[in-house]
C-alpha cells in the first residue's frame, strides 16, 4: 500500500515537472513571435493616391525588416473614416495597422456622427511624412503670387472661386486657413479627387485650384498653370522658384497633409516601440530620404509620445478653423 502511495506521488510530482517545463518552454516563444505571420497596413484611401504610394513603400521596408509580410488593403469610403474605423475595432494584437492621414484628427470637427474616437480608440506610432498644399492659377487670370491674389480677392469679393480635390480635404481647410489670415473670401469649388479638379483647372471652368503638392508637380513644371505658393516651411528642391506662403506675406503659415502609423488601442507596446524604431530608421535612412523628396513629401518622425502631441497640436490648429467655415457633413 506504501509502495503504491509513493509510487502515484512520484508519479504526480513528475507530471508537474513536465508541465511547468512545458510552460517555460511554451511562454517565451509566445513572447517572442511577434510577428509571426502575415500583418495588414489599411490605407483608408483608394490606390493609387499619395497616402496608398508612402504605405506601400513603408510596408515593402517593414517586411523585410520583420521578416514577415505587410500587406496593403485600401478600405476607402466616407473621407476615411471606413478605414480608420475598421482599424479603431480591430484586434489589438499587433496585425492591424493604420496608415493615418489629416483626416483621422479633423474628421472630427467635420462628420457629426463617427462611429470611433481617434483618441481613445488608436494608438500612435509614428508620424511618417508631411505633404504641402500648393495654390495654383489659371494662366487667363493673370494672377501669379498670393499678394496678387489677396488684392484681387479683396477687390471683388466673392467673386473668385477655387477648386479643390473635396469638401474637408486638407487642400480645403489650408485654403479656408489662408483666407482667414489674409482677410479675403473666395468661393470653394469641391470636386471629387484631384484630376477632375485638375482637369477644370487647366480648361479654364475655375480660376484657382488648391491640392496637394506632388500632385500638382509635373504640371507646375511644364507651365501648364501658374504656381502662386506651396504650404511647407522651407521651398521644394523638386521646385526651388515655387516661393512658400510664409515667404510671401504671411510669416509662420505652415499646413500639410500628413501620413503617419498607428493601430488599435491596446496593441502591445513591444510591437509600437519595434516599429516606431523602424519607421524612425528608414526616415533617417539614404532610400527613405530619396523616397520622400521624390514624392515631394518631408519626413516626420520622432516617438509615439512626440506623434501624439502633434495630433493634439493639429487638432487645436484645425478645429477653430474648421467649425470657422461651417466645413460639416453627415
Amino acid at each position: 500500500m506504501k509502495a503504491r502511495l509513493f509510487g502515484t506521488r512520484m508519479w504526480c510530482i513528475a507530471a508537474l515537472i513536465f508541465a511547468a517545463v512545458q510552460v517555460t518552454l511554451v511562454l517565451p516563444a509566445s513572447a517572442q513571435s511577434w510577428p509571426n505571420r502575415v500583418i495588414t497596413l489599411v490605407v483608408p484611401f483608394p490606390a493609387g493616391g499619395p497616402s496608398d504610394v508612402i504605405a506601400r513603400t513603408m510596408a515593402a521596408d517593414l517586411s523585410e525588416k520583420l521578416g514577415q509580410q505587410v500587406v496593403v488593403e485600401n478600405r476607402a469610403g466616407a473621407a476615411g473614416n471606413v478605414g480608420f474605423a475598421a482599424v479603431a475595432k480591430a484586434a489589438p494584437d499587433g496585425y492591424t495597422l493604420l496608415l493615418g492621414t489629416t483626416s483621422v484628427v479633423n474628421n472630427r470637427f467635420i462628420y457629426r456622427n463617427l462611429s470611433f474616437d481617434t483618441d481613445r480608440d488608436l494608438a500612435p506610432i509614428a508620424l511618417i511624412s508631411k505633404t504641402p498644399v500648393a495654390f495654383a492659377a489659371h494662366p487667363s487670370t493673370g494672377i501669379k503670387t498670393i499678394a496678387d491674389l489677396v488684392a484681387r480677392a479683396k477687390a471683388n469679393p466673392g467673386k473668385l472661386n477655387y477648386g479643390s480635390p473635396g469638401h474637408g480635404t486638407a487642400a480645403h481647410i489650408t485654403a479656408e486657413l489662408l483666407q482667414s489670415m489674409a482677410g479675403f473670401k473666395i468661393t470653394h469649388v469641391p470636386y471629387k479627387g484631384s484630376s477632375p479638379m485638375i482637369t477644370d483647372l487647366l480648361g479654364g471652368q475655375i480660376e484657382l485650384g488648391a491640392d496637394l503638392f506632388p500632385t500638382q508637380i509635373p504640371l507646375l513644371k511644364a507651365g501648364k498653370y501658374t504656381g502662386l505658393a506651396m504650404t511647407g516651411k522651407t521651398r521644394s528642391t523638386l521646385l526651388p522658384d515655387l516661393p512658400t506662403v510664409a515667404e510671401s506675406g504671411y510669416p509662420g503659415f505652415e499646413a500639410s497633409s500628413w501620413n503617419a502609423l498607428l493601430a488599435p488601442t491596446g496593441t502591445p507596446p513591444e510591437a509600437i516601440d519595434k516599429l516606431n524604431t523602424l519607421v524612425n530608421a528608414y526616415l533617417k535612412s539614404d532610400k527613405g530620404r530619396a523616397d520622400l523628396a521624390r514624392f515631394g513629401m518631408e519626413a516626420g518622425g520622432g516617438t509615439p509620445v512626440d506623434f501624439k502631441n502633434f495630433m493634439a497640436a493639429e487638432a487645436a490648429k484645425w478645429g477653430p478653423i474648421i467649425k470657422a467655415a461651417k466645413i460639416s457633413r453627415d
